[in-house]
């Protein structure tokens, strides 16, 4: 994202550089052809001409040398003047300009709670922002390259400039405010270096690491990771799926997971579904399949226990979820009915 003043600024530059270049070939073909310089003395009397420095003349003028040298100085004042004008208000303005947007996204930063923050962004880092965004969560993105921040930076993904390594470029992050901490560096050693750092300045915060290598698996679990993730071995996993069950990986593949324009999953908490304080309802009180075509196929109790495919009778007790199933048109009537959206 180019800031139009400042493409504005580098059109007048280019032209500032081009009048510069004539003005040059001018002074050198003039005391070539005028006065009879060779072209290294030419060459010579065109700078010190331009730029003013007060040398001598390498050999006395006649009236016509001298009249061109007049009309060389007085257009070489000019343009030299008018060029150093634009190329210092431009780097005033891009440096006034960068700092502008850094304060704006790190005012930004600071006003968001129960983020999740990214370290790295790079194939992985960009999925994670991808789905974060599509699920309408807030987040922030760590990364050190600054090629990266300044090609990706928008109002909807704000950047911290810096190492993840660093508390300082944490705290910029909002760490202590954040619920979630994703480390996508490419560096296993980095990785666990981010999650000790941030398991010891936000206790209650949810790492998910990233991993290279299997060995690295048991050690960013001891350093604090809840998750860890091995890229290449659910990829591996995947891709043998395909040829022991391809059907069902496959029709898996084809269902949209809920954050999507198209959803075919959906994971709901029970608390916006119905007030949970004043009664307790069980699955079949809901209803869902008759109201929706909705088919809940999973469930989440309060102690973080999975069932898969419950019962009717099941109690949706507070701080539950449930995880439905349906074409995109169920899932959608499903949100309109309860305001989920």
């Amino acid at each position: 994202m180019i800031n139009p003043i400042i493409r504005l600024f580098k059109s007048k530059i280019y032209t500032a550089f081009i009048l510069l270049f004539i003005v040059l070939v001018i002074g050198v073909l003039g005391f070539r052809t005028i006065s009879n310089y060779s072209w290294v003395d030419a060459v010579y009397m065109t700078v010190i001409t331009i730029t003013t420095v007060g040398f001598g003349e390498v050999q006395p003028l006649d009236d016509a040398s001298k009249i061109f040298t007049i009309f060389l100085i007085l257009s070489s004042i000019v343009i030299v003047g008018y060029a150093l004008s634009i190329i210092t208000e431009y780097i005033l303005s891009k440096n006034n300009y960068e700092d502008l947007i850094q304060k704006r996204m790190q005012k930004k930063i600071d006003s968001l709670k129960d983020h999740t923050i990214i370290c790295g962004y790079g194939r992985n880092g960009k999925q994670a922002a991808n789905k974060l965004m599509s699920y309408k969560k807030p987040f922030v993105i760590v990364e050190k390259n600054k090629e990266i921040v300044e090609k990706f930076q928008n109002e909807l993904i704000p950047f911290v400039l810096g190492n993840a390594n660093e508390d300082e470029i944490l705290f910029q992050a909002g760490i202590e405010r954040a619920n979630t901490l994703i480390s996508a560096l490419p560096n296993d050693a980095d990785n666990l270096f981010v999650v000790l750092s941030a398991g010891q300045i936000n206790n209650e915060l949810l790492i998910i690491s990233r991993a290279s290598q299997e060995t690295s698996y048991k050690k960013l679990k001891l350093a604090g990771a809840n998750n860890v993730i091995l890229p290449d071995r659910i990829g591996g996993d995947h891709m043998a799926s395909l040829v022991v069950v391809p059907d069902l990986i496959e029709f898996i593949d084809n269902l949209s997971i809920g954050g999507e324009e198209n959803v075919n999953i959906e994971e709901i908490d029970v608390d916006k579904l119905y007030n949970t304080k004043t009664t307790v309802r069980t699955i079949r009180d809901l209803d869902l399949r008759n109201k929706t075509g909705c088919t809940v196929i999973g469930f989440k109790g309060s102690d973080g226990e999975y069932i898969i495919n419950p019962e009717a009778e099941i109690k949706l007790v507070p701080h539950s979820k449930i995880i439905v199933l349906g074409r995109i048109e169920q899932v959608r009537k499903l949100n309109s009915i309860y305001d989920l959206d």
